[in-house]
């Protein structure tokens, strides 16, 4: 396998290296495509699993927030790992674990087997969600590191859309969640089983794209760095960027650790590792994943039916995909701060929009909410915030995560990034069904719209732009 690669990368040389650089970058966002498809599917299973499993509005929360204890794990342990191993190695690795949880989480006929497949799926969206966008900037060169790196996101989005498409088709086939599909098994579970087939496709993929240059020369492989440089820049360049990357680590030599992120001088943590944790836990507190995981549920408890949610899921979807693309077009002519500003501000208005819309609606007989004359300006706001969200928070924290550190921290410093990450989300999903029954969708949302308001600040304050600047030439 090791010499057929290595022809195939010789023959993909021959030709343009900025369509190389694209095809490689586009491989390892199947990974991305991998962690929308995951996060997305268990939106159209939560009547499945509630069904199936008997669980109560606690017990469904966990299911369906389980993974995403995988994923802060996951997400903790590859950036650590990867300074080891290599970053195309752990993404092997996140490879088989999607194939093996999608398989399972849809065979499983319990809660806790359920949650066992579900944390090994998190443990693969946490390590591709933190090594995907790490890889990209490591590969792509710095005038348009960050449209390569918005890949990422469109992947993530892509892969929502995705789900929610197949979520819908498979429901609107079988008549619904919950009924008998083929081979006398639920919709849900071909819900479920669905992925297999992204993530053997990742698995293949993997095994034609080269280790990070970087990661080789931090472990002493300067030869296969320069060869992997070469093929991407060209000779002369590569010889460049081998002086660059070695300059950069030859005041530090010693091989990457965790306590590396504090400050020796003054015994506390880096700055820009506050940065990075604040980027991480705003990019959740906003509540975006509620509308990614919830959203069948939350058009339903607005008094829509499961059909019709679902069909929001995947206009939702549209209006992700687009917010995105005119992300990546701009992201390295703008830059990364003014995206976030738009964003918060905006994501600020829709959801004080969507909060004034429940609180008008009334209850019905069923107790679910009847919204009304309210319920286009719920729909509009909901997908105006879906839009701000991924023209900002969405694509931008996962380039900057991936760009901001240093070289010798920028392991370590996505480890404990994605962890903080994943745990926000992990508490946000948990509680938006118990939220739903004790304060409503008004109560929810208001949280959800302060935290974006208190967003605003934070990227007014702390962030630095990072637009066009070489990886090496990042400060801690």
């Amino acid at each position: 396998m090791r010499t057929t690669t290595h022809t195939i990368w010789i023959l993909m040389n021959n030709k343009e290296n900025v369509l190389l650089i694209v095809m490689v970058c586009f491989a390892a966002t199947i990974g991305g495509f991998l962690f929308g498809f995951d996060s997305g599917v268990i939106n159209g299973t939560v009547d499945g699993l509630q069904t199936a499993f008997g669980s109560s509005s606690v017990g469904t929360g966990f299911n369906v927030s389980s993974m995403l204890i995988g994923c802060a794990i996951g997400a903790f342990t590859a950036g650590r790992l990867a300074d080891k191993f290599g970053r195309r190695r752990i993404l092997l690795f996140a490879a088989v674990f999607f194939i093996i949880s999608a398989w399972g989480s849809g065979i499983a006929d319990a809660s806790i087997e359920f949650v066992i497949y579900r944390v090994l799926g998190g443990l693969a969206v946490g390590a591709a969600s933190v090594m995907t966008p790490a890889y990209i900037s490591e590969i792509a060169p710095a005038r348009y590191r960050g449209t390569l790196s918005t890949l990422q996101q469109v992947a993530i989005i892509f892969g929502l859309f995705c789900a929610f498409v197949s979520n819908y088709f498979l429901a609107d086939t079988a008549g619904g969640s919950t009924k008998l599909f083929w081979l006398g098994y639920e919709t849900w579970r071909w819900m479920f089983w669905v992925e297999l087939l992204p993530a053997s496709l990742f698995l293949i993929a993997l095994l034609f794209i080269p280790e990070s240059p970087r990661y080789l020369m931090m472990v002493g492989k300067k030869e296969s760095a320069v060869r992997v440089l070469s093929n991407l820049y060209g000779q002369e360049t590569a010889l460049i960027k081998r002086d660059e990357i070695e300059a950069s680590l030859a005041t530090d030599k010693h091989q990457p650790k965790l306590s590396d992120l504090i400050d020796k001088s003054k015994n506390k943590l880096r700055p820009i590792v506050w940065v990075g944790i604040g980027l991480a836990t705003f990019q959740q507190l906003v509540g975006i994943n509620v509308v990614f995981y919830y959203g069948a549920v939350l058009w339903q408890a607005a008094g829509f039916n499961e059909s019709d949610a679902l069909l929001i899921n995947i206009i939702s979807g549209l209006v992700s995909i687009i917010a995105v693309f005119i992300t990546m077009y701009f992201i390295d002519k703008i830059g990364r701060k003014p995206f976030l500003l738009v964003g918060s501000v905006g994501m600020t208005v829709t959801l004080f929009t969507m909060v004034y819309a429940f609180v008008k609606a009334q209850t019905g007989a069923s107790g679910n909410l009847e919204l009304g004359d309210q319920g286009i300006v719920a729909l509009v706001a909901a997908n105006a915030y879906v839009f701000f969200f991924n023209l900002s928070w969405g694509p931008v924290m996962w380039v900057m995560l991936g760009e901001m550190f240093p070289n010798q921290i920028r392991g370590s410093g996505l480890a404990v990034s994605g962890f903080v990450q994943w745990i926000a989300n992990f508490l946000i999903t948990w509680s938006f069904p118990i939220m739903l029954t004790g304060v409503g969708l008004a109560g929810a949302y208001g949280f959800y719209a302060i935290c974006a308001l208190v967003s605003v600040v934070f990227v007014f304050m702390f962030l630095h732009e990072t637009k066009g600047k070489e990886l090496e030439d990042m400060q801690g």
